[in-house]
């Protein structure tokens, strides 16, 4: 019997198609395809909230848990229009793989809240956030499923939901989420996590091909928390950053922008929601479109912005040789396609961009551990295990002849699929 599944939703449909690409690459057992093509667990919750007008509404909310083979699932909570069940299936299975890759032991969770976060009180926010909290509160907890932060959430909204989860058990456990502020069982590190995660497998990349840093000319598509830590660590490293972007337009300058400057724009600029680079033009650039961005003069692209940059459309035009992809699926299969014939090297997002997870993991072993780590001791394993976890990656796809994706893909896969064997089917 055919159990292969599709889905109309495109996070899902695509995530399934590259998991069963790579499955029949590996000659993975039926069984188990069909065991990890579905989620564990998914809940659809309601969360009525009182508006400021008196009125109520209810909001729909989901929480999915795909895995829990290696561990807890772990994934973030996101606040849009287009939050769907099926949304939060797809990026709980992407999820999956990004932990197994990581190393570390989590399972994939994801979840959110159909919503327009922008249309919101601040006190309709906190309503609905603490609700959605307490509807999802039976399946949540330091050893079994851990949110985080995503789109249109933060620090803020996981204090309302460990506040209102730990005071309906009684007791604290600042363990069952992370990307809390630092003051209050925060990590210090995390802010920077998934773009130093981002830069390192960039310079990873250099060191193997023999690339001098200081001669590499670097494009950033995206100028929020990750696109700014990797244009700003791949500086410090000696390289020159020509492009950076935000809403309000690219930026380019061929012999190297001022990043320190640009940080500058948007730790004063605040209240321009994605549009912090407004006027950055002024600082010695010339403002483009994201086009001209993706395809300008540079060795290395990161796109760390939206999905779907590169595409059928735009990948043909790109003239970097290497791509590290910092935003969540920013390529599609169509343009990668185009990509692997001309040559270009482009490490997958579950890859580059696990930084983020992977910080997520250190924030709550400190929790559970009750001690706090330095910075630099955040940092610095961060940085090995993005090494180790690249050197994998690269290592298999030169001995099978395979492209970056195939081969995290197939590392990934195989250790939960080694793990749901051994444990067997029951339960």
């Amino acid at each position: 019997m055919n159990s292969r599944r599709s889905s109309d939703n495109l996070i899902l449909d695509t995530a399934l198609r590259d998991f069963y690409d790579a499955a029949d690459y590996m000659h993975l057992d039926e069984r188990l395809v069909a065991i990890l093509s579905n989620s564990e667990r998914r809940i659809d919750v309601s969360v009525p909230v009182e508006m400021e007008d008196g009125s109520a509404v209810v909001f729909k909310g989901y929480r999915v848990q795909h895995s829990t083979a290696l561990g807890p699932s772990k994934g973030g909570i996101r606040y849009a229009m287009d939050v769907s069940g099926d949304e939060c299936e797809g990026l709980a299975m992407l999820m999956t793989w990004k932990c197994s890759l990581g190393g570390i032991p989590y399972g994939g969770g994801k979840g959110g809240i159909t919503c327009d976060p922008t249309k919101l009180s601040l006190k309709e926010k906190e309503r609905m956030t603490r609700t959605y909290g307490s509807r999802i509160s039976p399946i949540v907890g330091r050893w079994s499923d851990i949110p985080a932060p995503d789109m249109y959430t933060g620090g803020q909204e996981m204090v309302w939901i460990m506040d209102t989860i730990c005071k309906m058990r009684g007791h604290f456990e600042p363990a069952i989420l992370t990307g809390k502020p630092t003051d209050y069982w925060g990590a210090m590190g995390r802010t920077e996590a998934t773009g130093r995660g981002v830069a390192t497998c960039a310079l990873e990349i250099m060191k193997r091909k023999n690339l001098d840093p200081s001669k590499m000319k670097i494009a950033v598509d995206g100028f929020g928390n990750v696109g700014s830590y990797t244009a700003l660590l791949l500086k410090e490293a000696g390289a020159k950053i020509v492009a950076i972007s935000d809403t309000s337009g690219a930026y380019y300058n061929p012999n190297g922008l001022n990043i320190e400057k640009a940080f500058e724009y948007i730790n004063t600029n605040p209240k321009q929601k994605g549009r912090k680079l407004q006027g950055f033009e002024k600082e010695g650039c010339e403002k483009v479109s994201e086009a001209d961005l993706l395809s300008c003069d540079c060795d290395f692209l990161a796109p760390c912005a939206v999905q779907g940059v590169i595409n059928k459309d735009s990948a043909a035009k790109v003239k970097a040789k290497y791509i590290v992809e910092g935003a969540n699926s920013p390529t599609t299969p169509e343009g990668e396609k185009i990509l692997d014939d001309a040559g270009v090297i482009v490490v997958p997002d579950f890859l580059a961009n696990a930084g983020g997870v992977i910080g997520s993991y250190f924030e709550w072993a400190q929790n559970l551990q009750g001690f706090p780590w330095t910075e630099e001791e955040y940092n610095t394993r961060l940085v090995n295990l993005m090494k180790n976890n690249f050197g994998r990656v690269w290592d298999f796809a030169e001995a099978k002849k395979v492209n970056m994706r195939r081969s995290a893909y197939v590392n990934a896969i195989k250790r939960v699929a080694d793990v749901v064997d051994m444990r067997g089917i029951y339960l």
